[in-house]
């Protein structure tokens, strides 16, 4: 089941907020602990005992990994309990169906499918819970032996589906003693305000045009058509999944926790190794920690870091999803890294900065149509590489039409949200609104407040007119 709408979260977020801020601040994680619950099991009624048990096991794996620190066998053993359980569980449900498909296509057998139903964000809370037992295990943090408050740092609503990813190291000090302030409070309001606005006034919008373009026959659309539609993606996918990214934040602020940033206008980079520093920044930064350095990173000289870098894109790319396009999604950025790594990465530094971006821009517009432009349930490798194809032969040119009418009403009806994704996925409003808040009269950072009310309201009204809502990375 996937959350088709905000509906549940209006109505669950003031009282949860307000029982928050009631009670005494020991009782405040066991109100997370029951709200996470609640606002998972909305969505998932079943599959959050999966969640419950993940997080029961790594909890236990925790006490047990501090009780005997000097006994290396047992906090192995520990360790390895929690790894096979989480990606076991992730093996399960999110990868079974799809070797069991691709089984049955290349051999010609007929294995049963049991299609097991995705819980939703199970890739985020069972990395986020992971997090803990190998940071326990190396020594990095100190064990959390209230099980209420270890709960509550996986169950914690505002993040738990589809993040950013919270490592216990994140919040380990404020996951016990944590003070909310009138400001933190403020600013967290104006945090979520801003990404409800992205998500829904700006991805909804720009998204419907894919959704149209995608049910289209690839073989058919013109040049303009193709590249109208996965620019509408490329935008689509930043405002959605940053949009709840600083809805995350913004309630973990207004709950008195500072998540990890998540985005840093990864639009504007220069190169492709900057895209994913600034993109999906916790997934980058945890498979930095857990899986590229402990292989040896760039230390063991280039070819090993080569080997590296190729093993964990893949990684990457099966992360997304259990799909021949994420498979190659991930090997595409890859290689692309590897060849940045070796001599581009020069290159592009030294070429005018207009060409550098235009280069990783592109780049990074071709890979969502690896991620995105393949028909949900395509299970053959050579049916996903053929759309992937047949799309970006249609970007070139490649059906024989450049632009058609099909095109032009499009480029009428969206030109004015093509033009605010592109102006809101630059750093300019920040600009402004860091050199107001610094250099304006007091009367003139008034309009901040105004502006977010503004946004609000045209939020709320948005949805009580429009079924369109999908939270993308909730599939994941």
């Amino acid at each position: 089941m996937v959350f088709s709408s905000l509906t549940f979260l209006f109505a669950f977020l003031p009282i949860t907020l307000i029982l928050y801020y009631l009670v005494p601040k020991k009782a405040k994680n066991v109100v997370i602990l029951i709200s996470g619950l609640v606002f998972y099991a909305w969505g998932e009624p079943i599959y959050v005992l999966v969640m419950i048990l993940s997080t029961f096991i790594d909890y236990t794996a925790g006490r047990i990994i501090d009780k005997y620190d000097d006994r290396p066998k047992i906090r192995t053993a520990c360790l390895l309990v929690s790894l096979i359980m989480n990606i076991g569980l992730l093996a399960t449900f999110k990868y079974l169906g799809f070797i069991i498909e691709a089984l049955n296509a290349g051999f010609g057998i007929a294995i049963p499918n049991p299609n097991l139903p995705l819980p939703i964000g199970i890739s985020f809370f069972t990395f986020q819970s992971m997090s803990y037992t190998i940071d326990l295990y190396r020594r990095q943090i100190k064990v959390q032996k209230n099980a209420a408050s270890f709960m509550a740092f996986v169950t914690l609503f505002p993040q738990i589906v589809a993040g950013p990813i919270v490592r216990y190291e994140d919040i380990q000090n404020e996951i016990d003693d944590r003070t909310i302030t009138e400001k933190m409070i403020g600013d967290g309001i104006s945090r979520f305000i801003v990404g409800l606005g992205k998500k829904v006034l700006i991805a909804n919008n720009i998204g419907l045009l894919w959704t149209e373009i995608k049910a289209m026959d690839y073989g058919e659309i013109s040049a303009v058509t193709a590249w109208l539609g996965i620019l509408a993606f490329t935008f689509q996918i930043y405002f959605d999944f940053s949009g709840y990214s600083d809805m995350a934040i913004g309630l973990g602020k207004m709950m008195g926790f500072h998540f990890p940033e998540n985005f840093n206008y990864p639009y504007m980079s220069h190169s492709v190794a900057e895209f994913w520093r600034r993109w999906h920044i916790t997934l980058g930064d945890w498979f930095k920690s857990y899986i590229y350095f402990p292989m040896g990173g760039s230390r063991k000289g280039l070819p090993r870091t080569i080997i590296n870098l190729l093993v964990v894109w893949t990684i990457t790319g099966i992360w997304h999803g259990a799909s021949w396009n994420f498979m190659l999604w991930g090997t595409y950025f890859g290689i692309l890294i590897v060849i940045e790594r070796l001599f581009l990465g020069k290159v592009l530094e030294k070429i005018p900065a207009f060409f550098s971006w235009l280069y990783t821009f592109i780049m990074v517009v071709f890979g969502w149509v690896m991620f995105d432009a393949v028909a949900p349930g395509t299970v053959s490798f050579g049916n996903v590489f053929e759309q992937i194809w047949t799309f970006i032969s249609a970007m070139f040119g490649g059906n024989g039409v450049f632009i058609d009418d099909t095109a032009t009403n499009y480029i009428v009806n969206y030109g004015i949200i093509f033009a605010v994704c592109i102006f809101g996925s630059s750093d300019v409003l920040k600009t402004i609104a860091d050199y107001i808040r610094k250099k304006a009269p007091t009367w003139v950072q008034y309009g901040f407040p105004v502006v977010d009310t503004v946004i609000m309201l045209a939020s709320v009204a948005y949805l009580s007119t429009s079924n369109y809502s999908p939270f993308l990375y909730f599939n994941f």
